[in-house]
């Protein structure tokens, strides 16, 4: 029945698992679900495409919200009213920092809000961080699944082509990557009381000193389909739900329960 679907994304109201992966791509939704077992996908609606399945034994959601952070805090909005609690952003960001290299992880601390959606919501000193167990959690499964990765703020930037204004604006500020929708979910989080974080792979460079800035007003300078980064998303995908592990197992311990323990 209609009245069974949330209004935007068309996901159920109840019955979703409570701990997500969000990513930009429906096909990236897939293949990370593919990584499940038992995944079922449970609807697909504009860009939103969700799965359900298990991780190691914990029952996930998989979910895309699209490119940009106003169609993007949709789902975010919706995967909470369906009672999802605990969301890490799996995607793709451009290095901001030397030493950063295609196909890393970017492990978010927090993020700056230039999202195009949040500044709408509430003041712009308000923060967007990640929260301490989800970034700890992602370290923990890179490391241990050998991934390289980095630690460090990152650039939600609503803005993907370069414009007429310059990034150095932020680019000698330490951050280290800049991505369009990670701002949208923290700030959300924050509002609604839930756990997130974000991961995300580098396919390309963005700081003014690592990139000709004139090459990438060209067409195919930016190219996100090459092996090195392939590989990154792969291993992305499985820290991102070896996370997902890692934090229920912290919240089962937490409350005292046996909620998860496989």
């Amino acid at each position: 029945m209609t009245q069974d679907l949330l209004p935007v994304t068309r996901i159920p109201r109840t019955g979703l698992p409570p701990y997500a992966v969000v990513v930009g791509d429906p096909a990236r939704a897939a293949a990370v679900a593919a990584l499940l077992d038992g995944a079922e996908e449970v609807s697909y609606h504009r860009e939103y495409r969700v799965f359900r399945g298990a991780w190691k034994g914990l029952p996930v959601t998989v979910a895309s919200h699209g490119v940009g952070g106003p169609g993007a805090i949709l789902l975010f909005q919706e995967l909470a009213d369906a009672g999802v609690r605990t969301l890490l952003r799996f995607g793709t960001a451009g290095a901001m920092k030397p030493g950063i290299g295609d196909g890393d992880l970017v492990i978010a601390e927090a993020a700056v809000r230039d999202d195009g959606v949040t500044q709408q919501l509430l003041p712009p000193a308000y923060p967007a961080v990640s929260a301490p167990e989800a970034v700890l959690a992602l370290q923990r499964a890179a490391r241990e699944t050998g991934a390289p990765h980095h630690r460090g703020i990152v650039w939600t930037r609503a803005a993907f082509q370069p414009g007429l204004i310059p990034l150095d604006g932020y680019d000698r500020a330490g951050l280290a990557a800049i991505e369009m929708e990670l701002s949208a979910l923290l700030v959300t989080a924050s509002l609604r009381g839930l756990v997130a974080g974000g991961v995300l792979v580098v396919d390309g460079a963005n700081a003014d000193e690592l990139v000709d800035e004139d090459a990438l007003l060209t067409t195919g300078a930016y190219d996100p389909h090459r092996d090195v980064v392939a590989a990154g998303v792969e291993r992305g995908a499985v820290v991102s739900l070896e996370a997902l592990r890692l934090l229920a197992q912290g919240a089962a311990g937490a409350e005292g329960t046996e909620e998860y323990t496989a």
